[in-house]
């Protein structure tokens, strides 16, 4: 006889991949599903997936999966008594829990009391002070203004972090190393505070230098029972969003581990906690640590957790919610291997991480690979909440794909993710894919030692793609030979034809035109090797086959998958961060290619374009002022993120085009700079301190 489910109907009060993913495990465990969406998500991948769908209002999120009366009212409609509310939006309000609980509705999270307590964050700090929690120093009390912002962070010590009371996922966060950043930090972390949570409460506390950012996932019943499942590092982050999480941490030791995890059974045991939560530590370089804050649902690197204990964090979620104590106890916690999360998101990593939005004309994760069939050890997943022909839409969290892989060591678990990132086939939007590969190879990630800092200090002046070294150059080189080779040699298969030689056939002298250099070689298919003029005969293997998007090639005995597109002359190739366009022609005409005339350049304006789509929130100058390079000119929202755009250099406003709460274009006209001597090409605004995205994680 089979057991009866936990609920008669479970509803997702979210969208995307978290819905998705709560979606799998209830319907593992026989509970029907109910999907809620708006007008932007009408077609999209969690509506597929539930077992019902129910409308509920436009597309902005205030209109529809912030609008707590139109939930309850597709519970109702359903027949749904239970609601997990995923991560973002609803999942930390009070008030939502509230309300369902008065509709007799189960809240699939912690109780009512522990949410108001630790989604307040002085509050929360005051209470693991008590708890005996590791604390930051800091002041006390809320920041009436920015005066007494920069009186308090004086009294601390710069540098300090400026935080929204009521935030998360690094929203309403600044950094202030001085008076002026400040007065700065504490405007603009109020405004996204209210903007993203309808509260623009501020505190200030003393940022620690060289810290690492580390996570006790905890897990409690209403049983007095509780276990922590060990920690997530998730110290590569970028503007206070994480970028890549893993599991267990690199840097603590068992005795770190056991404190930071017992201290967060104690803070939990102090709010009476009952279902996952996360609390967050700070961490030094001596492995002192300090209580961040506790979120109180279920966080977007679960799966790590997941993949390195065995313990599905959504069943636990129920099943708690459900009444049932935990079955298992802190005894029982085994951490098994290692796993990696990337964070795959709708961005542009070339022009500042700027927001993409557009239809995914082409989406091939790299195929998923469970436990039990790991190849070399290696288990790869992918959730995911979108699909090929789907469209990334403006209104909601950029996230595409949460790509994890799992090995019995690190090392294994980074080759998997290197890999896994390299098989990822995104087309039709900007991604930031190649940036993750270029993190994944870089040789302080691979060792281990980052800091929140990691990817401000070795990417200080943004992301321009991977460049390789020499040997590492002349392996992609002897690739694009090799594959060129391979398409000619399908094309024409004999040296001979009608008309005489084959001028072009595959063994024949070869130029291949990537990184700047022009680099004669000669391709033997038959003995697979790529000889380089004055430079060193390579092995080259691969059973890529012309027209084949993925190569996977063997070059020395190193291999790479290589995403292969066309371009004139030649193969496009992206993979490790790298992506090269390799024109490849005989000797001849390589040798020639220099005498062609370029093409000049058309001048360009003296203007300031929006680099997004999105809302003008303010506009900070007026027609004839001056303004110096750096200067702040205006403040456009794009997927709930806050872009100001900067001077990029000296200059005088000429003419304003945009007026503020105008709906913005790429590249829409907002204003143009008044002429002058110095400037002769388009100016691009540049950004700065991105807030995190509605809806995301921390």
């Amino acid at each position: 006889m089979s057991q009866a489910p936990l609920f008669k109907k479970l509803l997702v009060a979210n969208r995307g991949e978290i819905a998705c993913r709560v979606f799998r495990t209830a319907g593992r465990l026989g509970i029907p599903t109910v999907a809620v969406y708006s007008d932007a998500d009408r077609r999209a991948l969690h509506v597929r997936e539930a077992d019902e769908a129910v409308h509920i209002g436009g597309a902005p999120a205030s209109d529809s999966y912030l609008v707590i009366e139109s939930i309850i009212a597709a519970c109702k409609a359903t027949g749904a008594d239970a609601v997990h509310p995923g991560y973002g939006f609803l999942s930390e309000r009070a008030a939502f829990a509230e309300a369902l609980a008065a509709q007799g509705i189960v809240f699939v999270g912690p109780p009512i009391g522990a949410i108001e307590a630790m989604g307040d964050k002085v509050t929360s700090k005051r209470i693991a002070q008590e708890a005996g929690v590791s604390t930051v120093p800091g002041e006390p009390g809320l920041i009436a203004d920015a005066e007494q912002a920069v009186e308090v962070a004086t009294r601390i010590g710069y540098p300090v972090m400026i935080k929204a009371s009521a935030g998360g996922g690094g929203k309403g966060m600044r950094i202030a190393w001085d008076d002026a950043q400040a007065r700065e930090g504490f405007e603009r972390s109020r405004s996204e505070a209210a903007s993203s949570f309808g509260d623009d409460r501020i505190f200030i506390e003393k940022f620690v230098t060289e810290p690492r950012h580390i996570e006790i996932q905890v897990l409690m019943d209403a049983h007095g029972n509780g276990v922590y499942l060990g920690e997530r590092e998730c110290s590569i982050q970028r503007r206070n969003q994480k970028v890549i999480e893993e599991a267990p941490s690199p840097f603590l030791d068992p005795a770190t581990r056991q404190a930071m995890g017992e201290q967060s059974l104690a803070l939990g045991r102090a709010v009476g906690y009952a279902s996952a939560g996360t609390v967050e530590f700070i961490v030094d370089q001596d492995r002192n640590f300090y209580f961040l804050e506790m979120n109180t649902r279920l966080q977007v690197e679960h799966p790590v957790t997941e993949l390195v204990t065995g313990v599905d964090l959504v069943e636990q979620m129920l099943r708690v919610a459900a009444g049932e104590a935990l079955s298992f106890g802190q005894d029982e916690v085994t951490l098994d291997g290692w796993a990696i999360e990337s964070r795959v998101y709708a961005e542009d990593p070339y022009r500042g991480f700027l927001p993409s939005i557009g239809r995914l004309s082409r989406y091939r994760p790299p195929a998923a690979v469970a436990p039990e069939a790991g190849s070399d050890g290696i288990v790869v997943r992918n959730d995911t909440g979108v699909y090929e022909g789907g469209e990334i839409s403006l209104y909601y969290d950029p996230m595409i794909a949460k790509l994890c892989t799992h090995g019995p060591d690190r090392a294994t678990a980074i080759a998997g993710m290197r890999e896994a990132l390299d098989r990822f086939e995104l087309e039709g939007i900007a991604h930031n894919v190649p940036f993750l590969a270029a993190v994944m190879a870089h040789p302080r990630f691979i060792e281990g030692q980052i800091t929140t800092a990691f990817i401000d200090d070795e990417f200080p002046d943004g992301f321009a793609g991977a460049n390789p070294d020499p040997a590492g150059a002349q392996r992609v080189i002897a690739t694009a030979a090799w594959l060129d080779a391979v398409a000619r040699a399908r094309d024409r298969p004999a040296n001979t034809t009608a008309f005489g030689p084959n001028t072009d056939a595959p063994d024949r002298a070869r130029a291949v035109m990537a990184f700047g250099t022009t680099t004669p070689c000669r391709v033997d298919l038959a003995s697979g090797r790529v000889m380089i003029d004055a430079g060193p005969t390579l092995s080259v293997s691969s059973d890529w086959q012309a027209g084949e998007a993925l190569a996977r090639v063997e070059v020395d005995g190193e291999a790479r998958v290589w995403q292969v597109g066309r371009h004139t002359g030649g193969l496009r190739l992206r993979g490790g961060g790298i992506d090269v366009r390799c024109t490849v022609v005989p000797q001849r005409v390589a040798e020639l290619m220099p005498l062609m005339p370029e093409r000049a350049g058309a001048a360009g304006e003296n203007e300031l374009r929006c680099p997004m789509p999105g809302l003008l929130v303010k506009l900070l100058v007026s027609e004839g002022e001056a303004v110096e390079a750096g200067q702040s000119l205006a403040v456009v929202e794009a997927m709930k993120m806050e872009n100001v755009l900067a001077a990029p250099r000296d200059a005088v406003v000429g003419s304003v085009a945009a007026r503020e709460g105008a709906s913005l274009a790429v590249d829409e006209l907002i204003l143009s700079f008044a002429q002058s001597d110095t400037a002769s090409t388009t100016d691009t605004a540049s950004t700065t301190d991105t807030a995190s995205t509605a809806g995301a994680d921390s």
